[in-house]
């Protein structure tokens, strides 16, 4: 690559550096994670940026890019939770739901719980503010399959919040 792209990708960079790492704890919920999902996003359209003939596009192929490997890495054997026999004890000091005030962050402990693809489709429909048109292109699939997996999405989203009410509430 040349001084003047070398510029160009450090500009994009720049600017979209924090959103894309916003976009990547959604998606996995673990601030490390997220930034290595980042990582290999941008090391990926580093790689390409020579290729790139569309710069409204860029957007779009590091969105694909960060949901392809969110989902690779959820694949992966030592990211996977063990099963136990046993639950562990619930803390009696722990605050019943009325106590509690919903927060993003049980929005994002919900949304771990939910497939990696019906969690891409979530975060690019409602937190990218993607449209379905948009969230099928930035993940390669159809419309079709994006309506579908952001009603099982929040099917499972719901569910797993509704959950969590019977548990604490």
């Amino acid at each position: 690559m040349d001084q003047r792209d070398e510029e160009e990708f450090a500009e994009y960079f720049a600017a979209r550096r924090d959103a894309v790492r916003r976009t990547a704890y959604m998606l996995c919920g673990d601030w490390h994670r997220a930034d290595d999902l980042a990582q290999t996003a941008f090391v990926a359209l580093h790689r390409r940026w020579k290729k790139i003939r569309d710069p409204a596009a860029t957007d779009a192929y590091v969105r694909k890019t960060l949901v392809r490997a969110s989902i690779d890495e959820s694949r992966r054997p030592w990211r996977r939770e063990w099963q136990t026999e046993t639950l562990p004890e619930p803390a009696d000091d722990t605050p019943g739901l009325d106590e509690l005030v919903a927060t993003r962050e049980d929005l994002l402990a919900a949304l771990k719980e939910v497939p990696p693809k019906q969690r891409a489709v979530l975060v690019m429909r409602f937190f990218e503010g993607l449209d379905v048109t948009g969230a099928a292109k930035a993940l390669g699939c159809s419309e079709g399959n994006v309506k579908s997996q952001t009603a099982r999405g929040l099917a499972n989203l719901r569910q797993v919040l509704e959950r969590e009410v019977e548990t604490n509430g």
